[in-house]
């Protein structure tokens, strides 16, 4: 990245230098980022994962409330990502009808994150300046428009949780992520989907301190070639110390690597551990809106 000599670079500066990066990777106009990895090689491979048909979602379900609920409630109150207003269409109703409004990053909804959603110094995935593509009008450059064709590959399940909830004060390290698969007989290859499960579904988002992902840890899947991250959970919170978030700071701005947040992997979990198999043909078709920070998405695995 910098061109400055090390002896005159700031503390700062020589952790950026140390993060890795895509950035140039595929040119300076990509928006694919990751996704790159996904050849046709990679699906074809992934097809034959497919072998009894048994499908599992990997989506939180959402129940709609009354747009007069708000999408912004306080923390402390169960509130819904959908907003619902139920059309009027006549008496008797020639259809029911309603409309939708979504709040696309909210903590209780599964939700695919575009490139453009996370910025680092001003410049949004690979080193656009962010007031270029971000606009009021809507995302010029690393949007939603990136998952047209969908994403379609194999998927990995590593589960961190099989022994109970990763603890609260642990950063998952390339040493779990190692750990977890010869546990579980597979291997992350390049191009894959890496689902983690951290056992967090049920206690997540209330205010509570939560584990995450370390930046080793994803050093470990930008060296391993992830084309995407789904998990329970993706960055600690309160943050760790000593560096930007691992997922949501480098991961997305940096590799270009669009992130699944909130999945449910519980029932994902069970069924490997009934099949006896961790890896899968992974779909994610989100709507075909274009132009936006991130979308809601329902994930599924077929066996």
């Amino acid at each position: 990245m910098s061109a400055i000599h090390p002896d005159r670079q700031s503390a700062a500066e020589r952790q950026d230098d140390e993060l890795p990066s895509n950035w140039g990777r595929w040119g300076n106009d990509d928006e694919l980022g990751t996704l790159n990895l996904i050849t046709d090689e990679v699906r074809e491979r992934a097809a034959r994962e497919v072998r009894t048909g048994r499908s599992v979602s990997l989506a939180v379900p959402v129940h709609p409330a009354p747009v007069f609920s708000g999408p912004f409630a306080p923390q402390t109150a169960e509130v819904s990502p959908v907003q619902q207003i139920m059309a009027y269409t006549g008496n008797p109703p020639l259809a029911n009808a309603d409309v939708m409004l979504v709040t696309n990053h909210h903590t209780m909804s599964t939700h695919l994150d575009a490139l453009a959603h996370i910025t680092v110094d001003g410049r949004v995935y690979p080193g656009r300046p962010a007031n270029e593509s971000v606009t009021m009008g809507g995302v010029q450059h690393g949007s939603t428009t990136a998952f047209a064709a969908g994403i379609v590959t194999r998927g990995v399940l590593l589960d961190l949780a099989v022994d109970g909830p990763v603890p609260v004060d642990h950063a998952v390290t390339s040493q779990d992520l190692d750990a977890a698969e010869k546990r579980h007989g597979v291997r992350v290859e390049s191009g894959d989907a890496l689902v983690a499960r951290f056992g967090w579904v049920a206690t997540r988002y209330r205010g509570n301190p939560m584990p995450g992902m370390s930046i080793d840890a994803l050093r470990w899947m930008h060296d391993r070639g992830v084309s995407v991250y789904a998990g329970d959970l993706a960055d600690a919170h309160p943050p760790q110390p000593g560096g930007p978030p691992a997922m949501h700071g480098v991961g997305l701005p940096r590799l270009g690597m669009p992130l699944i947040d909130a999945v449910d992997a519980d029932e994902l979990a069970a069924a490997c551990a009934e099949l006896g198999r961790y890896s899968f043909l992974f779909v994610a078709a989100p709507p075909r809106i274009h132009g936006m920070t991130g979308v809601p998405v329902n994930p599924v695995a077929i066996f």
